[in-house]
């Protein structure tokens, strides 16, 4: 971000919730905006017939279908599941009742299974996206808190992670595990009203914010281990860098974390937006909403990383008519402003926005409302970029390990000859016009993934796959101290440490990343066969006998 605009506060420098001395310098105008470039339209108006007050983020299927969750209308006006195409087109697929209760908030889509997970006010379920079917997995005893927002996915496909609220109180957090429906609140708590979904950063763990608690009680920055050790990363102090961090972080493309702040700043109350830079957690104060209409006020909902480089958000408030914004901010900390919502309706149909944005693999952003639109009762609109970027994205991680199937998310995936992890061709499935199942080669790296059409065009993911390192077998599977070993396997590269018996091989060398010679070490003991890479470690399913 520009050093016009911004402050970098090391967590270890921070003082105090004082302001922070600013120079006129901070008073930067928003960067000139092409208006015409992009384009706003009302998709979907929702009614509490069907299903209305949508919350929650939007999440694509395979069919390439949108699937999300509204918090009243329907059969029982307490909510439902629906299916919107990407014209728009409006299917109701659950209706919620006095059992289930009615949704928090959005749906994550499983790779281990291929089902829907979200949450109620009191429980965790699975819905089946072929069969409609809806099932409580976990109802939340009271000491476990309320589930907020749906789980996310761990790098391991098992594993959901998610948060709970016990109010005022310090916030729980839980795993399940999905081949089981095994559920576990992990052992540490974390600061009060946390955001949910959380998201798993480059370094394999969890980042999530909460709305109050910390130094301050103006929120915090979390980070949340599989095992489930807690940290602050930053607590906010409602000065310049904001208070009430109350929506979920993103995940930039040079992999550190952004959000916003829905009150605080420099203009009191308005609202900022931030970084935390990793793994240094370092954070940078980005820009202050002042309310004005020409600015919007209180960014309710979090930002959406784009292909383009940049992000796109929302203010609850603000703009023209008060009903809330569009904007743009650049990689470099600038914000554009794109639309003023105009209510029930006027050019840009919709109000009060509080959902983060969803980039479609057609390269176009989806979005929801609340409230506004014809009926009043929501908006389901999409903002298209000036130059929108057709891409393939990963169902449902970008974690993924040797000989896993891995389901890509697309258009026109019927007409693929190639499919490539980085540089090394990948066999695969088609499946239809909007996926197609490929595995991961055992000599990938961490790259891009590509897909080649038969017309030669080639589409690249926007993220790169983490390759987890898998041992397949030994080569020879016993031997005696200082004899050479074979490790088979795939996601070698950077390998750091190679054991026997948990003894650390002195000698090693990553032949590729399907290969690893090591030699048996002095000490060596019969037992598992361990490598640890940048992306976490392995241990071998045969044990090495030292003879």
């Amino acid at each position: 971000m520009s050093a016009a605009r911004i402050l970098d506060v090391r967590r270890t420098n921070w003082s105090g919730s004082l302001r922070l001395p600013l120079t006129c310098a901070l008073l930067v105008v928003f960067a000139t905006a092409p208006l015409q470039a992009q384009s706003y339209q009302d998709l979907y108006d929702f009614d509490c017939t069907s299903g209305c007050t949508p919350y929650g983020r939007l999440t694509q299927g395979s069919n390439g279908n949108l699937y999300g969750t509204t918090g009243a209308g329907g059969s029982n006006n307490l909510g439902t599941i629906f299916m919107l195409s990407t014209a728009g087109a409006y299917t109701r697929l659950f209706n919620f009742d006095s059992t289930t209760g009615a949704p928090s908030g959005g749906l994550t889509l499983a790779s281990y299974d291929l089902n829907f997970y979200g949450t109620t006010a009191n429980a965790l379920f699975r819905f089946n996206p072929l069969t409609l079917a809806l099932t409580a997995v976990h109802t939340f005893a009271s000491s476990e808190g309320s589930p907020v927002g749906p789980p996310v996915q761990y790098t391991d496909q098992n594993y959901l992670f998610g948060v709970g609220s016990l109010g005022s109180s310090p916030g729980t957090a839980y795993r399940l595990t999905v081949s089981t429906e095994t559920f576990e609140l992990l052992p540490k708590t974390i600061p009060a009203y946390p955001t949910g979904p959380l998201i798993l950063a480059g370094d394999g763990t969890f980042y999530g914010a909460t709305g109050s608690g910390g130094h301050y009680d103006a929120g915090t920055i979390f980070r949340l281990t599989p095992a489930g050790a807690v940290k602050v990363e930053y607590p906010f102090s409602d000065g310049d860098d904001g208070d009430s961090p109350n929506a979920p972080l993103a995940l930039g493309r040079d992999g550190n974390l952004y959000g916003t702040a829905a009150s605080g700043g420099y203009f009191l109350d308005y609202g900022t937006t931030f970084e935390l830079i990793l793994p240094s957690d370092s954070f940078s104060i980005g820009y202050s909403f002042d309310g004005t209409a020409g600015s919007g006020a209180h960014p309710a909902a979090g930002l959406l990383a784009a292909s383009d480089g940049n992000f796109y958000g929302t203010t609850y408030g603000g703009g023209s008519n008060a009903l809330g914004t569009l904007f743009e901010m650049e990689a470099g900390g600038s914000i554009i402003p794109l639309f003023d919502f105009s209510g029930n309706g006027g050019v840009v149909s919709g109000a009060y926005p509080n959902t983060t944005l969803l980039e479609d693999t057609n390269g176009l952003f989806y979005g929801l409302t609340p409230s506004g639109g014809a009926n009043g009762e929501g908006v389901f609109y999409t903002l298209t970029p000036p130059n929108p970027v057709s891409h393939i994205a990963l169902c449902c991680s970008w974690w993924v390990i040797l000989d896993q199937p891995v389901t890509i998310l697309g258009q026109n995936l019927t007409g693929v000859v190639h499919v490539y992890f980085g540089s090394v061709p990948a066999q695969f499935q088609p499946g239809s016009d909007t996926y197609l199942i490929a595995d991961v080669p055992s000599a990938a790296i961490d790259g891009l993934v590509t897909v080649t059409l038969a017309t030669g065009q080639q589409i690249e993911s926007q993220q790169s796959v983490h390759i987890l390192p898998k041992i397949t077998n030994l080569d020879p599977s016993s031997g005696p101290v200082g004899s050479p070993v074979g490790i088979v396997g795939g996601g070698f590269a950077g390998t750091t440490k190679v054991t026997f018996g948990g003894v650390a091989a002195t000698n090693f060398t990553v032949v590729t990343p399907a290969l690893i010679q090591a030699t048996v070490p002095v000490g060596a003991a019969t037992g598992k066969v361990g490598v640890v890479t940048p992306n976490g470690s392995a241990a071998s399913k045969e044990t090495f006998t030292v003879n």
